[in-house]
Protein backbone atom coordinates (compact mmCIF):
# COMPACT_ATOMS: atom_id res chain seq x y z
CA UNK A 1 0.00 0.00 0.00
CA UNK A 2 2.68 2.44 0.83
CA UNK A 3 4.80 1.80 -2.29
CA UNK A 4 1.79 1.96 -4.73
CA UNK A 5 0.67 5.17 -2.43
CA UNK A 6 4.74 6.98 -2.96
CA UNK A 7 4.26 5.66 -6.87
CA UNK A 8 0.83 7.55 -7.45
CA UNK A 9 2.80 10.63 -6.03
CA UNK A 10 5.37 10.88 -8.31
CA UNK A 11 3.42 10.07 -11.08
CA UNK A 12 1.14 12.93 -10.89
CA UNK A 13 3.66 15.55 -9.97
CA UNK A 14 3.00 17.70 -13.18
CA UNK A 15 5.79 18.69 -15.35
CA UNK A 16 7.97 21.33 -14.89
CA UNK A 17 6.94 24.54 -17.11
CA UNK A 18 9.64 26.57 -18.97
CA UNK A 19 9.42 30.01 -18.50
CA UNK A 20 10.60 32.36 -21.10
CA UNK A 21 13.49 34.62 -19.21
CA UNK A 22 13.12 37.31 -21.70
CA UNK A 23 9.66 38.43 -19.92
CA UNK A 24 9.90 39.23 -16.31
CA UNK A 25 7.03 40.42 -14.80
CA UNK A 26 5.29 40.93 -18.43
CA UNK A 27 7.59 43.10 -19.67
CA UNK A 28 10.67 42.11 -21.94
CA UNK A 29 13.72 41.68 -21.35
CA UNK A 30 15.65 44.75 -23.50
CA UNK A 31 18.50 42.82 -24.23
CA UNK A 32 16.23 40.36 -25.77
CA UNK A 33 15.38 41.40 -28.99
CA UNK A 34 13.56 39.13 -32.26
CA UNK A 35 15.59 38.14 -34.92
CA UNK A 36 15.78 40.66 -37.51
CA UNK A 37 16.32 38.31 -40.48
CA UNK A 38 12.20 38.58 -41.67
CA UNK A 39 12.69 42.87 -41.84
CA UNK A 40 15.99 43.04 -42.93
CA UNK A 41 14.79 40.59 -46.55
CA UNK A 42 15.28 42.40 -49.76
CA UNK A 43 12.07 40.99 -50.77
CA UNK A 44 10.91 42.14 -47.55
CA UNK A 45 12.11 46.14 -47.94
CA UNK A 46 11.31 45.85 -51.62
CA UNK A 47 7.81 45.19 -51.25
CA UNK A 48 7.46 47.90 -48.62
CA UNK A 49 9.04 50.43 -50.52
CA UNK A 50 6.36 49.50 -53.57
CA UNK A 51 3.77 49.69 -50.96
CA UNK A 52 5.34 53.07 -49.82
CA UNK A 53 4.74 54.30 -53.29
CA UNK A 54 1.52 53.35 -54.54
CA UNK A 55 0.90 55.01 -51.58
CA UNK A 56 2.09 58.60 -52.38
CA UNK A 57 1.23 57.95 -55.78
CA UNK A 58 -2.18 57.45 -54.91
CA UNK A 59 -2.46 60.62 -53.07
CA UNK A 60 -1.41 62.62 -56.43
CA UNK A 61 2.28 62.64 -55.40
CA UNK A 62 5.29 62.05 -57.13
CA UNK A 63 8.02 59.58 -55.78
CA UNK A 64 10.29 62.78 -55.36
CA UNK A 65 8.70 63.65 -52.60
CA UNK A 66 9.79 60.83 -50.23
CA UNK A 67 13.37 61.09 -51.42
CA UNK A 68 14.14 65.31 -51.76
CA UNK A 69 13.65 67.78 -48.84
CA UNK A 70 11.57 71.20 -49.58
CA UNK A 71 14.61 73.02 -49.97
CA UNK A 72 16.16 70.58 -52.30
CA UNK A 73 12.80 69.72 -54.63
CA UNK A 74 13.09 73.76 -55.03
CA UNK A 75 16.61 73.91 -55.83
CA UNK A 76 16.38 71.47 -58.67
CA UNK A 77 13.00 73.00 -59.60
CA UNK A 78 14.61 76.12 -60.34
CA UNK A 79 17.62 74.53 -62.42
CA UNK A 80 14.91 72.45 -64.62
CA UNK A 81 13.37 75.89 -65.14
CA UNK A 82 16.81 77.50 -66.09
CA UNK A 83 18.01 74.56 -68.42
CA UNK A 84 14.31 75.02 -69.96
CA UNK A 85 14.95 78.64 -70.78
CA UNK A 86 18.40 77.96 -71.84
CA UNK A 87 16.92 74.72 -74.11
CA UNK A 88 14.03 76.88 -75.46
CA UNK A 89 16.93 80.08 -76.54
CA UNK A 90 19.43 77.42 -78.25
CA UNK A 91 17.02 75.08 -80.15
CA UNK A 92 15.03 78.26 -81.52
CA UNK A 93 18.39 79.06 -83.24
CA UNK A 94 19.08 75.77 -84.31
CA UNK A 95 15.60 74.88 -85.64
CA UNK A 96 15.86 78.40 -87.46
CA UNK A 97 19.16 77.34 -88.86
CA UNK A 98 18.12 73.72 -89.80
CA UNK A 99 15.04 74.60 -91.64
CA UNK A 100 17.11 76.87 -93.77
CA UNK A 101 19.42 74.49 -94.74
CA UNK A 102 16.86 71.69 -95.49
CA UNK A 103 14.85 74.36 -98.21
CA UNK A 104 18.21 75.66 -99.19
CA UNK A 105 19.95 72.04 -99.63
CA UNK A 106 16.55 69.86 -100.06
CA UNK A 107 17.75 67.85 -96.56
CA UNK A 108 15.09 65.65 -95.55
CA UNK A 109 17.54 64.48 -92.20
CA UNK A 110 17.59 68.12 -91.99
CA UNK A 111 14.18 68.83 -92.32
CA UNK A 112 13.42 66.48 -89.59
CA UNK A 113 16.01 67.91 -87.12
CA UNK A 114 14.58 71.03 -87.77
CA UNK A 115 10.87 70.30 -86.71
CA UNK A 116 12.48 68.10 -83.99
CA UNK A 117 14.50 71.29 -82.63
CA UNK A 118 10.61 73.18 -83.10
CA UNK A 119 9.23 70.32 -80.89
CA UNK A 120 12.37 70.42 -78.42
CA UNK A 121 10.83 74.06 -78.40
CA UNK A 122 7.48 73.05 -77.55
CA UNK A 123 8.49 70.44 -74.83
CA UNK A 124 10.78 72.81 -72.99
CA UNK A 125 8.02 75.25 -72.99
CA UNK A 126 5.80 72.31 -71.62
CA UNK A 127 8.19 71.73 -68.68
CA UNK A 128 8.47 75.84 -68.24
CA UNK A 129 4.60 75.46 -67.49
CA UNK A 130 5.49 72.53 -65.39
CA UNK A 131 7.59 73.74 -62.77
CA UNK A 132 6.30 77.36 -62.86
CA UNK A 133 4.40 76.64 -60.13
CA UNK A 134 6.69 75.97 -57.00
CA UNK A 135 3.67 74.18 -54.65
CA UNK A 136 3.45 71.59 -57.11
CA UNK A 137 7.27 70.66 -58.08
CA UNK A 138 5.67 67.03 -56.23
CA UNK A 139 2.28 67.28 -58.33
CA UNK A 140 1.61 63.53 -60.20
CA UNK A 141 -1.61 65.50 -62.18
CA UNK A 142 0.51 68.29 -63.70
CA UNK A 143 3.30 65.54 -63.96
CA UNK A 144 1.16 64.06 -65.97
CA UNK A 145 -0.95 66.40 -68.03
CA UNK A 146 2.48 67.36 -68.90
CA UNK A 147 3.17 64.46 -70.58
CA UNK A 148 -0.31 63.66 -72.27
CA UNK A 149 0.67 66.92 -74.17
CA UNK A 150 3.84 66.14 -74.87
CA UNK A 151 2.62 63.11 -76.65
CA UNK A 152 0.32 64.95 -78.39
CA UNK A 153 2.86 67.21 -79.68
CA UNK A 154 5.08 64.25 -80.65
CA UNK A 155 2.54 62.91 -82.67
CA UNK A 156 1.55 65.90 -85.03
CA UNK A 157 5.27 66.60 -85.38
CA UNK A 158 6.50 62.40 -86.71
CA UNK A 159 3.58 62.79 -88.98
CA UNK A 160 5.17 66.02 -90.65
CA UNK A 161 8.38 64.52 -90.02
CA UNK A 162 7.21 61.19 -92.41
CA UNK A 163 5.55 63.04 -94.77
CA UNK A 164 8.39 64.93 -95.67
CA UNK A 165 11.00 62.50 -95.54
CA UNK A 166 8.58 60.02 -98.13
CA UNK A 167 8.17 62.81 -100.39
CA UNK A 168 11.42 63.49 -100.62
CA UNK A 169 12.03 59.98 -101.11
CA UNK A 170 9.19 59.28 -103.45
CA UNK A 171 10.62 61.83 -105.74
CA UNK A 172 14.16 61.56 -105.30
CA UNK A 173 15.07 64.74 -104.10
CA UNK A 174 18.93 64.99 -104.25
CA UNK A 175 20.60 66.71 -100.90
CA UNK A 176 23.29 69.50 -101.77
CA UNK A 177 26.21 69.03 -100.12
CA UNK A 178 28.39 71.86 -98.54
CA UNK A 179 30.60 73.68 -95.39
CA UNK A 180 27.29 75.40 -94.01
CA UNK A 181 25.33 72.04 -93.87
CA UNK A 182 28.50 70.42 -92.03
CA UNK A 183 28.65 72.91 -89.67
CA UNK A 184 25.18 73.18 -88.34
CA UNK A 185 24.86 69.37 -87.96
CA UNK A 186 28.06 69.33 -85.90
CA UNK A 187 26.28 72.37 -84.01
CA UNK A 188 23.47 71.02 -83.55
CA UNK A 189 24.15 67.57 -82.14
CA UNK A 190 26.86 68.62 -80.26
CA UNK A 191 24.14 71.25 -78.24
CA UNK A 192 21.24 69.07 -78.32
CA UNK A 193 23.20 65.84 -76.43
CA UNK A 194 24.37 68.34 -73.88
CA UNK A 195 21.29 69.50 -73.19
CA UNK A 196 19.59 65.93 -73.28
CA UNK A 197 22.02 64.90 -70.51
CA UNK A 198 21.00 67.82 -68.30
CA UNK A 199 17.54 67.06 -68.36
CA UNK A 200 17.53 63.20 -67.95
CA UNK A 201 19.95 63.71 -65.26
CA UNK A 202 17.14 66.27 -63.38
CA UNK A 203 14.84 64.14 -64.50
CA UNK A 204 15.78 61.59 -63.12
CA UNK A 205 16.25 63.11 -60.02
CA UNK A 206 12.57 64.79 -59.36
CA UNK A 207 11.19 61.93 -61.20
CA UNK A 208 9.37 63.71 -63.83
CA UNK A 209 8.52 61.81 -66.79
CA UNK A 210 7.88 65.07 -68.68
CA UNK A 211 11.78 66.45 -68.06
CA UNK A 212 13.16 62.89 -69.36
CA UNK A 213 11.02 63.48 -72.51
CA UNK A 214 12.55 66.87 -72.82
CA UNK A 215 15.74 65.14 -72.53
CA UNK A 216 14.59 62.20 -75.06
CA UNK A 217 13.41 64.76 -77.46
CA UNK A 218 16.96 66.76 -77.23
CA UNK A 219 19.03 63.61 -77.57
CA UNK A 220 16.88 62.69 -80.90
CA UNK A 221 17.80 66.16 -81.96
CA UNK A 222 21.21 65.15 -81.34
CA UNK A 223 20.84 62.17 -83.32
CA UNK A 224 19.91 63.86 -86.28
CA UNK A 225 22.18 66.59 -86.32
CA UNK A 226 25.21 63.85 -86.06
CA UNK A 227 22.95 62.05 -88.89
CA UNK A 228 22.99 64.71 -91.26
CA UNK A 229 26.52 65.00 -91.01
CA UNK A 230 26.99 61.13 -91.95
CA UNK A 231 24.13 61.26 -94.80
CA UNK A 232 26.26 64.22 -96.19
CA UNK A 233 29.39 62.41 -96.07
CA UNK A 234 28.18 59.35 -97.40
CA UNK A 235 26.12 61.09 -100.20
CA UNK A 236 29.07 63.17 -101.27
CA UNK A 237 31.58 60.06 -102.05
CA UNK A 238 28.56 58.09 -103.27
CA UNK A 239 25.69 59.85 -104.86
CA UNK A 240 23.77 56.44 -105.44
CA UNK A 241 22.95 56.32 -101.94
CA UNK A 242 21.08 59.73 -102.50
CA UNK A 243 18.21 57.75 -100.17
CA UNK A 244 20.16 57.68 -96.87
CA UNK A 245 18.94 60.89 -95.46
CA UNK A 246 15.40 60.63 -96.54
CA UNK A 247 15.44 57.24 -94.86
CA UNK A 248 17.28 58.74 -91.66
CA UNK A 249 14.08 61.25 -91.84
CA UNK A 250 11.44 57.89 -91.63
CA UNK A 251 13.26 56.20 -89.03
CA UNK A 252 13.25 59.33 -86.69
CA UNK A 253 9.25 60.39 -87.38
CA UNK A 254 8.78 56.51 -86.61
CA UNK A 255 10.69 56.77 -83.41
CA UNK A 256 8.65 60.43 -82.44
CA UNK A 257 5.45 58.61 -83.07
CA UNK A 258 6.71 55.73 -80.95
CA UNK A 259 7.53 57.38 -77.99
CA UNK A 260 4.39 60.09 -78.29
CA UNK A 261 1.72 56.61 -78.40
CA UNK A 262 3.21 55.26 -75.67
CA UNK A 263 3.60 58.52 -73.66
CA UNK A 264 -0.57 58.85 -74.44
CA UNK A 265 -0.91 55.24 -73.42
CA UNK A 266 0.28 55.11 -70.10
CA UNK A 267 -0.34 58.85 -69.18
CA UNK A 268 -4.09 59.16 -70.40
CA UNK A 269 -5.08 56.45 -67.04
CA UNK A 270 -2.90 58.49 -64.77
CA UNK A 271 -4.45 61.66 -65.55
CA UNK A 272 -7.68 60.44 -64.95
CA UNK A 273 -6.98 58.69 -61.47
CA UNK A 274 -5.25 61.84 -60.01
CA UNK A 275 -7.81 64.42 -61.54
CA UNK A 276 -9.26 64.59 -58.29
CA UNK A 277 -5.62 65.84 -56.51
CA UNK A 278 -5.61 69.70 -57.83
CA UNK A 279 -4.95 71.13 -54.69
CA UNK A 280 -1.53 72.24 -56.12
CA UNK A 281 -3.40 74.41 -58.89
Amino acid sequence: MTDSTASDRVNTIPDPIIVDQSTVNGQCDPTHQLSPKINSHPKFKMDQEMKISDSVEGQGLLKSSMRLKPHEAQRYRKKALWVSWVSIFVTLILAVAAFTVSFMRHSASAFGFAFDAALDVLSSIIVVWRYSNASAVHSAHREYIACVILGVVFILSSLCILGKAIHDLATKLMPEVDDFLFSVSIVSGVMCVILAVVKIMLGRVLTSRALITDGFNSLVGGVMGFSILISAKVFKHDPKVWYLDGSIGVLIGLIILAYGVKLLVDMVPRVQQTRNYERFE
